[in-house]
């Protein structure tokens, strides 16, 4: 019986959870193929140098690996759409991996390229399928800060893996090293478990490139992509840039750039998801110009490192920004299109960006080059404002 004095009962709906035992079983995922790609980035090419294939043999493993994780970028909508996320996911996480473990056996320039690109083909299979299943496991009034929490799990085995990796050489050796890698991978096939075998909705057969103006995927896709040509530069030229005696300031800044990326990437989800990510793609980009030009100063030592951070904030926050317009202008059917397009724009603005960089600074110098980079960002400002104002 109700008295007069009682208080009606108010019932407050719970907040949508994020970090549900499926998303964090794919965050764990996440984190162990990334930590399996980057314990062998660096070592790859000092275990063919050690072999005497160093040089442009080094060179060819990054490129290979590069080249074929692009390639395959186009193929694995269709492979979702047909198989699910359980067996692509395992696919790439197998592919990844167990070839690491070919070389125990051969430091062979033709066999270490082969393992490459069959790693290649694992880590794009991975990354587009855990981009894609990211937006499908998490609340979309919550994508920013789940993009976000994705990107600290794909950062910190970067931060972990690179310097460790090279590290460990010295320690347990090469070989060890080789089935570590493989394991991290492989280990990841038991958080596969639970996870969904399908995307939510029936995926659309679309070609990866199909309809991108018109659901408003291209300006977001190029604004990333002239990010993503910076990046590139700055993590393949600022080394060769800086002088020799200063290479302990450079490993700073470069530290310093890979910390500052993931935790940016996660605060500007969550703001993201409050104000909307247009009104802030182009203050990221804004930052991540002024990282770029504060480059051209390569001989100071104090702007490097400030420099480094600026592009690391920018850089971080515009990896968040650009996927959450691309997925909040699509349907779910479309999810595997969008991780596809963003990863496109990714690998293939890294590596275009340093194939470009290394044909004009032969010509114009390093501090031209830089700043000629600062201004490929400076104009993706203009089509990300025009967006804030829409």
């Amino acid at each position: 019986m109700t008295t007069a004095c009682e208080l009606p009962t108010v019932r407050v709906a719970p907040a949508d959870s994020l970090l549900t035992s499926r998303f964090v079983r794919l965050l764990m995922m996440v984190f162990g193929s990334g930590l399996s790609m980057y314990l062998l980035t660096s070592v790859v090419p000092l275990y063919l140098a050690a072999n005497g294939s160093g040089g442009i043999g080094a060179g060819a493993s990054t490129a290979a690996m590069m080249f074929s994780a692009v390639g395959v970028e186009l193929l694995v909508p269709r492979l979702l759409a047909r198989w699910g996320y359980q067996v692509v996911l395992g696919l790439g996480l197998i592919l990844l991996g167990a070839p690491s473990l070919v070389l125990l056996a051969t430091a062979s320039l033709p066999a270490v390229l082969a393992v490459c690109i069959v790693r290649g083909a694992g880590l794009a299979i991975l990354v587009v399928g855990a981009v894609a299943l990211v937006a499908d496991l998490t609340p979309s009034n919550r994508r920013g800060e789940a993009l976000g929490v994705y990107g600290v799990a794909v950062g910190v085995p970067a931060v972990i893996g690179l310097p460790l990796g090279v590290y460990l050489t010295h320690v347990i050796g090469f070989g060890a090293l080789f089935v570590l890698a493989a394991v991290t991978s492989l280990a990841g096939l038991i958080a596969l478990i639970g996870l969904p075998a399908h995307a939510g909705g029936e995926e659309q057969h679309v070609q990866v490139l199909g309809g991108v103006r018109r659901s408003g995927l291209l300006m977001p896709t190029l604004v990333f992509a002239a990010v993503t040509v910076a990046a590139g530069i700055s993590v393949t030229f600022l080394p060769l840039a800086v002088a020799s005696d200063k290479q302990s300031v450079l490993a700073t800044a470069l530290l310093l750039q890979a910390i500052a990326a993931p935790a940016a990437r996660w605060l500007a989800g969550r703001h993201a998801d409050r104000v909307g990510p247009a009104k802030l793609l182009a203050p990221a980009l804004i930052v991540t110009s002024l990282g770029a030009a504060s480059f051209v100063f390569f001989a100071s030592p104090v702007v490097v490192l400030a420099g480094s951070v600026l592009f690391g904030i920018g850089f971080g926050a515009a990896q968040n920004l650009t996927l959450t317009m691309m997925y909040n202008r699509v349907p779910k059917t479309r999810y595997g299109q969008v991780s596809a397009l963003w990863n496109l724009a990714y690998d293939g603005g890294w590596g275009l960006g340093a194939i470009a960089f290394g044909l004009i600074v032969s010509g114009v110098g390093f501090a031209a080059a830089f700043a000629l980079t600062a201004g490929v960002v400076v104009l993706a400002v203009v089509p990300a404002v025009k967006a804030s104002l829409a």
